[in-house]
Protein backbone atom coordinates (compact mmCIF):
# COMPACT_ATOMS: atom_id res chain seq x y z
CA UNK A 1 0.00 0.00 0.00
CA UNK A 2 3.06 2.11 0.24
CA UNK A 3 3.30 2.12 -3.31
CA UNK A 4 -0.37 3.71 -4.06
CA UNK A 5 0.92 6.45 -0.72
CA UNK A 6 3.88 7.47 -2.83
CA UNK A 7 2.20 7.51 -5.99
CA UNK A 8 -0.41 9.98 -4.78
CA UNK A 9 2.44 11.86 -3.00
CA UNK A 10 4.10 12.50 -6.09
CA UNK A 11 1.02 13.54 -8.25
CA UNK A 12 0.16 15.60 -5.63
CA UNK A 13 3.45 17.59 -6.61
CA UNK A 14 2.70 17.32 -9.93
CA UNK A 15 -0.99 18.71 -9.33
CA UNK A 16 0.72 21.62 -7.45
CA UNK A 17 3.37 22.12 -10.58
CA UNK A 18 0.65 21.95 -13.49
CA UNK A 19 -1.70 24.75 -11.55
CA UNK A 20 0.60 27.63 -10.41
CA UNK A 21 2.97 27.38 -13.56
CA UNK A 22 2.34 26.21 -16.95
CA UNK A 23 5.64 27.27 -18.23
CA UNK A 24 7.52 25.25 -15.91
CA UNK A 25 5.04 22.13 -16.35
CA UNK A 26 5.69 22.24 -19.76
CA UNK A 27 9.43 22.25 -19.33
CA UNK A 28 9.33 19.46 -17.06
CA UNK A 29 7.19 17.43 -19.45
CA UNK A 30 10.15 17.73 -21.95
CA UNK A 31 12.49 15.84 -19.49
CA UNK A 32 13.65 12.74 -19.58
CA UNK A 33 10.90 10.50 -18.36
CA UNK A 34 12.84 9.82 -15.39
CA UNK A 35 14.04 12.72 -14.20
CA UNK A 36 10.12 14.30 -14.52
CA UNK A 37 8.83 12.87 -11.01
CA UNK A 38 11.55 14.06 -8.84
CA UNK A 39 11.66 18.00 -10.73
CA UNK A 40 8.14 17.83 -10.06
CA UNK A 41 8.81 16.82 -6.40
CA UNK A 42 10.85 19.65 -5.59
CA UNK A 43 8.43 22.02 -7.20
CA UNK A 44 5.99 20.90 -5.14
CA UNK A 45 7.97 21.36 -1.46
CA UNK A 46 9.17 24.95 -3.10
CA UNK A 47 5.79 26.35 -4.25
CA UNK A 48 3.84 25.21 -0.59
CA UNK A 49 6.96 27.47 1.49
CA UNK A 50 6.65 30.16 -1.02
CA UNK A 51 2.59 30.12 -0.51
CA UNK A 52 3.24 30.29 3.10
CA UNK A 53 4.85 33.04 3.36
CA UNK A 54 3.15 34.61 -0.30
CA UNK A 55 -0.72 33.73 0.75
CA UNK A 56 -1.19 32.91 4.07
CA UNK A 57 -1.43 36.57 5.51
CA UNK A 58 -4.74 35.99 8.49
CA UNK A 59 -2.31 32.96 9.37
CA UNK A 60 0.18 32.56 11.94
CA UNK A 61 3.27 32.67 8.69
CA UNK A 62 6.47 32.23 11.05
CA UNK A 63 4.88 29.61 13.23
CA UNK A 64 3.74 27.46 9.91
CA UNK A 65 6.83 27.77 8.08
CA UNK A 66 9.03 26.90 10.94
CA UNK A 67 6.57 23.87 11.22
CA UNK A 68 7.22 23.25 8.44
CA UNK A 69 10.90 23.23 7.95
CA UNK A 70 10.72 20.74 10.96
CA UNK A 71 8.50 18.72 9.63
CA UNK A 72 10.74 18.73 6.64
CA UNK A 73 13.38 17.87 8.13
CA UNK A 74 11.33 14.88 10.19
CA UNK A 75 10.61 13.56 6.53
CA UNK A 76 14.17 13.17 5.33
CA UNK A 77 15.49 11.66 8.44
CA UNK A 78 12.64 9.05 8.97
CA UNK A 79 11.79 8.66 4.82
CA UNK A 80 8.21 8.56 5.49
CA UNK A 81 5.49 11.76 5.59
CA UNK A 82 1.87 11.87 5.94
CA UNK A 83 1.89 15.27 4.51
CA UNK A 84 1.78 13.94 0.54
CA UNK A 85 4.04 16.73 -0.70
CA UNK A 86 6.80 16.31 1.94
CA UNK A 87 6.42 12.32 0.97
CA UNK A 88 7.12 12.96 -2.47
CA UNK A 89 9.89 15.32 -1.44
CA UNK A 90 11.82 13.60 0.77
CA UNK A 91 12.05 10.77 -1.51
CA UNK A 92 13.70 12.94 -4.16
CA UNK A 93 16.00 14.05 -1.04
CA UNK A 94 17.46 10.64 -0.43
CA UNK A 95 17.77 9.36 -3.82
CA UNK A 96 19.06 12.13 -5.25
CA UNK A 97 21.38 13.47 -1.99
CA UNK A 98 20.37 16.68 -2.02
CA UNK A 99 22.27 18.49 0.99
CA UNK A 100 20.81 19.66 4.14
CA UNK A 101 22.51 22.60 3.34
CA UNK A 102 20.69 23.66 0.12
CA UNK A 103 17.17 23.38 1.94
CA UNK A 104 18.28 25.49 5.17
CA UNK A 105 19.31 27.92 3.04
CA UNK A 106 16.10 27.97 0.87
CA UNK A 107 13.91 28.13 3.62
CA UNK A 108 15.79 30.89 5.39
CA UNK A 109 14.86 33.05 2.44
CA UNK A 110 11.62 32.29 2.82
CA UNK A 111 11.59 33.46 6.27
CA UNK A 112 13.05 36.54 4.91
CA UNK A 113 9.86 37.16 3.43
CA UNK A 114 8.01 37.44 6.78
CA UNK A 115 9.57 40.80 7.62
CA UNK A 116 9.69 44.05 5.84
CA UNK A 117 13.35 43.86 4.43
CA UNK A 118 15.07 47.06 3.39
CA UNK A 119 17.52 45.36 0.72
CA UNK A 120 21.27 46.41 0.62
CA UNK A 121 23.70 44.23 -1.69
CA UNK A 122 24.05 41.81 0.86
CA UNK A 123 20.87 40.80 1.78
CA UNK A 124 20.02 40.70 -1.87
CA UNK A 125 22.55 38.46 -2.96
CA UNK A 126 21.37 35.91 0.11
CA UNK A 127 17.91 36.52 -1.26
CA UNK A 128 18.57 35.16 -4.39
CA UNK A 129 21.17 32.10 -3.32
CA UNK A 130 18.37 31.02 -0.97
CA UNK A 131 15.07 31.63 -3.27
CA UNK A 132 16.57 30.83 -6.56
CA UNK A 133 20.21 29.60 -6.96
CA UNK A 134 20.15 26.50 -4.53
CA UNK A 135 16.85 25.79 -6.16
CA UNK A 136 18.76 25.16 -9.11
CA UNK A 137 21.19 23.39 -7.35
CA UNK A 138 18.64 20.82 -6.01
CA UNK A 139 17.50 20.30 -9.59
CA UNK A 140 21.11 20.05 -10.70
CA UNK A 141 21.29 16.83 -8.18
CA UNK A 142 18.44 15.31 -10.39
CA UNK A 143 19.92 16.06 -13.80
CA UNK A 144 23.12 14.38 -13.16
CA UNK A 145 22.15 11.73 -11.23
CA UNK A 146 25.04 11.17 -8.44
CA UNK A 147 27.75 12.39 -11.12
CA UNK A 148 29.49 14.58 -8.47
CA UNK A 149 32.48 15.76 -11.23
CA UNK A 150 29.38 16.84 -13.20
CA UNK A 151 27.88 18.43 -10.49
CA UNK A 152 30.67 20.65 -9.46
CA UNK A 153 31.51 21.39 -13.30
CA UNK A 154 28.18 22.70 -13.72
CA UNK A 155 26.94 24.83 -10.19
CA UNK A 156 28.57 27.73 -11.65
CA UNK A 157 26.33 27.89 -14.19
CA UNK A 158 23.31 26.28 -12.56
CA UNK A 159 23.04 29.07 -9.81
CA UNK A 160 23.84 32.36 -12.57
CA UNK A 161 20.75 30.50 -14.37
CA UNK A 162 18.52 30.67 -11.32
CA UNK A 163 19.89 34.14 -10.59
CA UNK A 164 18.65 35.33 -14.06
CA UNK A 165 14.74 33.54 -13.33
CA UNK A 166 14.34 35.00 -10.15
CA UNK A 167 15.93 38.60 -11.05
CA UNK A 168 13.01 38.47 -14.16
CA UNK A 169 10.55 37.32 -11.59
CA UNK A 170 11.00 40.58 -9.23
CA UNK A 171 10.72 42.80 -12.33
CA UNK A 172 7.54 40.79 -13.62
CA UNK A 173 5.98 40.87 -10.11
CA UNK A 174 6.69 44.52 -8.88
CA UNK A 175 3.29 44.83 -8.84
CA UNK A 176 2.39 42.34 -6.65
CA UNK A 177 5.67 42.74 -4.73
CA UNK A 178 5.81 46.21 -3.97
CA UNK A 179 2.00 47.21 -4.10
CA UNK A 180 0.56 44.54 -2.16
CA UNK A 181 3.07 42.82 -0.47
CA UNK A 182 5.16 46.19 0.27
CA UNK A 183 8.43 44.07 -0.62
CA UNK A 184 11.61 45.88 -2.44
CA UNK A 185 14.10 43.17 -3.43
CA UNK A 186 16.46 45.50 -5.63
CA UNK A 187 19.19 47.02 -3.36
CA UNK A 188 19.75 50.94 -3.61
CA UNK A 189 16.27 51.67 -5.52
CA UNK A 190 13.57 53.84 -5.03
CA UNK A 191 10.28 52.52 -6.66
CA UNK A 192 8.64 55.83 -6.42
CA UNK A 193 11.80 56.82 -9.10
CA UNK A 194 11.79 53.06 -10.86
CA UNK A 195 12.75 54.68 -14.11
CA UNK A 196 13.71 53.68 -17.77
CA UNK A 197 17.40 53.50 -16.51
CA UNK A 198 16.93 51.74 -13.51
CA UNK A 199 15.33 49.00 -15.67
CA UNK A 200 18.09 48.93 -18.26
CA UNK A 201 20.79 48.57 -15.48
CA UNK A 202 18.96 45.79 -13.70
CA UNK A 203 18.51 44.02 -17.23
CA UNK A 204 22.35 44.32 -18.09
CA UNK A 205 22.61 42.22 -15.07
CA UNK A 206 20.14 39.45 -16.04
CA UNK A 207 21.65 39.24 -19.39
CA UNK A 208 25.02 38.78 -18.15
CA UNK A 209 23.92 35.94 -15.33
CA UNK A 210 21.67 34.44 -18.53
CA UNK A 211 25.04 34.47 -20.99
CA UNK A 212 26.96 32.57 -18.36
CA UNK A 213 23.62 30.15 -17.78
CA UNK A 214 23.11 29.58 -21.46
CA UNK A 215 26.94 28.15 -21.40
CA UNK A 216 25.93 25.39 -18.69
CA UNK A 217 22.30 24.67 -20.73
CA UNK A 218 24.99 23.35 -23.28
CA UNK A 219 26.98 21.18 -20.87
CA UNK A 220 23.97 19.70 -18.98
CA UNK A 221 22.71 16.14 -19.92
CA UNK A 222 21.17 15.03 -23.14
CA UNK A 223 18.17 13.83 -20.90
CA UNK A 224 17.53 17.25 -19.38
CA UNK A 225 18.61 19.82 -22.01
CA UNK A 226 16.26 20.56 -23.73
CA UNK A 227 13.94 20.97 -20.56
CA UNK A 228 16.30 23.11 -18.87
CA UNK A 229 16.87 25.38 -22.79
CA UNK A 230 12.98 26.11 -23.09
CA UNK A 231 12.77 27.32 -19.36
CA UNK A 232 15.60 29.36 -20.45
CA UNK A 233 13.64 30.64 -24.00
CA UNK A 234 10.48 31.47 -22.18
CA UNK A 235 12.40 33.71 -19.29
CA UNK A 236 14.59 35.57 -22.52
CA UNK A 237 11.03 36.37 -24.26
CA UNK A 238 9.68 37.11 -20.74
CA UNK A 239 12.60 39.54 -20.24
CA UNK A 240 12.49 41.11 -24.25
CA UNK A 241 8.68 41.59 -23.10
CA UNK A 242 10.21 43.44 -20.11
CA UNK A 243 12.03 45.24 -22.04
CA UNK A 244 9.54 46.52 -23.99
CA UNK A 245 7.61 48.19 -21.96
CA UNK A 246 7.76 51.67 -20.51
CA UNK A 247 9.37 51.04 -16.49
CA UNK A 248 6.33 52.49 -14.65
CA UNK A 249 3.97 50.27 -16.11
CA UNK A 250 5.71 47.49 -14.61
CA UNK A 251 4.37 49.15 -11.03
CA UNK A 252 1.01 48.64 -12.82
CA UNK A 253 0.62 45.29 -14.24
CA UNK A 254 2.33 42.09 -14.05
CA UNK A 255 3.99 40.63 -17.36
CA UNK A 256 3.05 37.54 -19.08
CA UNK A 257 3.74 35.58 -21.93
CA UNK A 258 0.55 34.37 -24.17
CA UNK A 259 -0.02 30.29 -23.82
CA UNK A 260 -0.37 30.40 -27.53
CA UNK A 261 3.13 32.13 -27.81
CA UNK A 262 4.69 29.50 -25.46
CA UNK A 263 3.29 26.31 -27.83
CA UNK A 264 5.20 28.69 -30.65
CA UNK A 265 8.43 28.74 -28.61
CA UNK A 266 8.32 25.68 -27.79
CA UNK A 267 8.28 24.60 -31.72
CA UNK A 268 10.85 27.19 -32.74
CA UNK A 269 13.45 26.04 -29.21
CA UNK A 270 12.56 21.91 -30.64
CA UNK A 271 14.12 22.62 -33.80
CA UNK A 272 17.31 24.43 -32.63
CA UNK A 273 17.58 22.21 -29.64
CA UNK A 274 17.50 19.14 -32.77
CA UNK A 275 20.05 20.54 -35.05
CA UNK A 276 21.95 22.32 -32.33
CA UNK A 277 21.81 25.66 -33.04
CA UNK A 278 21.53 26.55 -29.08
Amino acid sequence: MKIVYDNISSITSKTIAQTYSTSFSMGIRLLNKKLQEPIYNIYGFVRIADEIVDSFHDCPQADLLQEFRQDTYNAIDRKISTNPVLQSFQKTVNEFGIERELIDTFLDSMEMDLEKIDYNSDLYEKYILGSAEVVGLMCLRVFVYKNDAMYEELKPYAMKLGSAFQKINFLRDLKDDYQDLGRIYFPNVDMSRFDETTKKELITEIEQDFKIGLDGIKKLPKSSRFGVYLAYVYYTKLLGSIKQRPAHTLLNERVRIPDRKKYTLLVSSYVRHQFNFI
